[in-house]
């Protein structure tokens, strides 16, 4: 299969280009800087802004599926960044007759969830990072949801919990709507992206997904993830 990956020089991207081509897959690694990855068999690189049209409809001609792993740093400014690229990428996947996209979004999109067992998360951290430091980013994701959710595509909207980096793949669970737990390692969002394009299992809906195999250091987590420029 040729996938069409956006974000791929991000830290997701990054997991779910070098996944792919592991199992066979052509990736097309779309990304905004040139010279930021270099083109090896089986990858070409595109360099495109996502919102920008004519260059999203280049990036996707001839491929036969289309993964997300777009972000943006927390902000007290208003955020488009998921909304905006989600509007050109679907149009642009109704042009080419495009039908599977797999978008990265986040466990907080889902109003019901709260982890089983984790006061202090659901009490203290939650509402003070998520609602309150992520507020603005995580209402652009439920806007990018909207837009996804009006297509016609064969979409999966994929809901991680707090992002963290770890080498390898894990034990890691996925669920409907959102999954029951804090943290979803890097590594485990791209493996099971990968996995979801082939087994189709949960298509026109939000797949969550959550590592318990491994924790990381929260503080470092919120440094890193939501505070730290890169």
């Amino acid at each position: 299969m040729r996938i069409a990956v956006f974000g791929a020089n991000g830290p997701t991207g990054r997991h779910l280009a070098e996944q792919a081509l592991a199992i066979g897959h052509e990736v097309v690694a779309v990304t905004r800087r040139p010279g930021s990855l270099s083109a090896r068999p089986g990858l070409t690189v595109a360099v495109a802004d996502a919102t920008d049209p004519a260059a999203v409809d280049a990036a996707i001609a001839g491929t036969d599926a289309v993964l997300s792993a777009l972000g943006a740093r927390f902000s007290r400014e208003t955020i488009t960044t998921y909304s905006a690229s989600a509007t050109v990428i679907t149009g642009a996947m109704a042009r080419h007759g495009i039908k599977r996209l797999l978008a990265v979004s986040s466990s907080i999109a889902d109003p019901r969830w709260r982890p089983t067992g984790e006061r202090f998360f659901n009490h203290v951290l939650d509402p003070l990072v998520n609602r309150r430091l992520g507020r603005t980013l995580h209402e652009d994701m439920r806007r990018m949801e909207a837009v996804i959710r009006q297509t016609g595509l064969d979409w999966t909207l994929v809901r991680p919990s707090g992002l963290f980096e770890h080498p390898v793949v894990t034990d890691y669970h996925t669920a409907e709507t959102s999954a029951d737990g804090v943290f979803t390692a890097r590594a485990d969002l791209a493996a099971s992206m990968v996995r979801e394009l082939e087994e189709r299992r949960y298509v026109r809906t939000a797949m969550g997904v959550i590592t318990t195999a491994v924790k990381p250091n929260i503080a470092k987590l919120i440094w890193n993830e939501g505070v730290k420029k890169r």
